[in-house]
């Protein structure tokens, strides 16, 4: 396969562009206040979460209130040939908003406001900087809820953008899934609509889809309508032990083969464990864990629930622990979403190169139990955790940044999982998308001729390459 280079994620392709005075003149004389050049601003704005700690920030940051300021910034930037880089809260793990060819970064934060809620219909329609958090908060009083859950409290238009979906996706879907109309600025300034509220349409090229997933380089949402979902009458979460990560997969597997209607199903290995009581302060059993989530009636969630205890029974799983009311379903899934931070306390001063494949259902255990076998082999500290009932899983190698060997061997790592993954039939990434660090894979993935028909829409739609460049694959 096309391996990446030694220390890719350290040393990605900078061609930084020059941005013009005149264009920075003509930026503050529209936006004010709202446009900074300030280094600390611009700073947090050239950083995520990815372990590409070396990569210069934008030439400055607009603070975008509604759709057109997106538009009269892009117009700007079309105008000079200057990259613009759109920004959420900067929770992505491939390095999506760095400015590896300079440019500004245009902050959506601002623009979070909840503009319909449509219950008769179960959708909803919000700005881009909206967050997951604020979502459910505002229409808590609906009887409705947006599942889609990533783990970090993105925003709607960030998890858009990558195509997110995380613990929920199992029974709800992904973005794909459940965005159903945009408004986008396009590279020239344009604002175009895609998509209905309509459950279904057949009108042409599906530019809503085409949208989904392009992680910022064909244009930037500033209106997202998605759908919403009724709050179950009950629910019940549980978390299991298990001897091994063997029994514990084979647990979901035949859960999933079963069809049972299982709503969340996350696996934390031991070290994540570990790793989350000593962050959390939690008495969490150091083994091999299921966290699960059953949704519907009260009869059917006790089925479910039943018979998924008898299925991990059979595996060896023990510690059943059971919780109905909010609060103690909020305690069992803090070791979830701690995972990531948990991590990165435990080793001072380190980065997690974080991993992303998916695999069928039916090949999860061959391909988890033998990158495992690889990981503890190479003495590099990791956690582990997945949403593995639709056969995703996340390796996060602890890296010290400035340690050559320890790069080199967490890309090895890297390149073996996401090589067996396809080799079974899966994919590079499920859900944090291409970014910097997975271009050459997904050039192996899809084919050279899949990538070239991406660059030519790509070129179609952003004939200046302003839009995010440098992401998914190099033009």
């Amino acid at each position: 396969m096309n391996a990446p280079t030694p220390a890719a994620h350290l040393a990605p392709e900078i061609a930084q562009r020059a941005v013009p005075e005149a264009f920075v003149t003509a930026l503050k004389a529209r936006f004010g206040n709202n446009c900074s050049t300030a280094l600390v601003i611009r700073e947090q704005h050239g950083r995520d979460e990815s372990a590409f700690t070396h990569v210069p920030p934008p030439a400055a940051v607009v603070f975008a209130e509604n759709t057109q300021d997106v538009a009269d910034a892009v117009k700007l930037c079309a105008e000079h040939k200057v990259p613009v880089i759109p920004f959420g809260v900067g929770s992505s793990l491939e390095g999506h908003l760095l400015a590896v060819q300079g440019g500004i970064s245009i902050d959506l934060t601002r623009m979070n406001k909840v503009l319909s809620i449509n219950a008769e219909d179960l959708t909803v329609t919000v700005q881009p900087g909206v967050t997951r958090k604020q979502l459910n908060d505002e229409i808590k009083s609906t009887g409705l809820f947006f599942p889609i859950d990533p783990g970090a409290d993105a925003t709607i238009g960030g998890m858009s953008a990558t195509r997110a979906s995380g613990t929920n996706a199992v029974r709800y879907g992904t973005m794909r899934e459940n965005v159903l109309a945009l408004e986008v600025v396009t590279s020239s300034g344009e604002v175009i609509r895609t998509g209905t509220r309509a459950k279904k349409s057949s009108a042409g090229y599906d530019l809503t889809r085409l949208m989904v997933g392009s992680e910022g380089t064909l244009g930037v949402m500033t209106e997202i309508t998605v759908r919403l979902y009724p709050l179950p009458e009950a629910i019940s979460a549980a978390i299991c032990s298990f001897p091994s990560i063997e029994a514990a997969v084979h647990t979901v597997i035949q859960t999933i083969q079963l069809g049972v209607p299982i709503a969340r199903v996350e696996l934390i290995d031991h070290n994540t464990v570990r790793m989350v009581n000593a962050y959390a302060k939690l008495g969490l059993r150091e083994e091999p864990m299921l966290l699960m989530e059953f949704h519907g009636s009260p009869a059917g969630v006790k089925e479910q629930a039943e018979t998924v205890q008898e299925i991990a029974s059979e595996f060896g799983g023990n510690a059943f622990e059971w919780a109905v009311t909010p609060e103690e379903r909020t305690r069992l899934w803090t070791a979830r979403h701690n995972a990531y931070f948990a991590a990165i306390q435990s080793k001072p001063g380190c980065r997690a190169i974080s991993t992303d494949t998916c695999v069928p259902i039916s090949r999860l255990a061959d391909c988890l139990l033998d990158s495992i076998t690889e990981t503890d082999a190479s003495g590099i500290p990791y956690f582990l955790v997945g949403h593995v009932g639709d056969g995703n899983f996340h390796f996060g190698y602890l890296i010290d940044p400035n340690n050559p060997q320890e790069c080199e061997t967490a890309e090895a790592l890297n390149q073996q999982l996401v090589s067996r993954a396809l080799r079974l039939g899966g994919t590079c990434t499920g859900e944090h998308g291409i970014g910097l660090h997975k271009m050459d894979f997904l050039r192996t993935e899809t084919g050279e001729g899949a990538v070239d028909m991406m660059r030519t829409i790509k070129r179609a739609l952003d004939p200046h390459n302003i839009m995010n460049p440098g992401k998914i694959f190099s033009m």
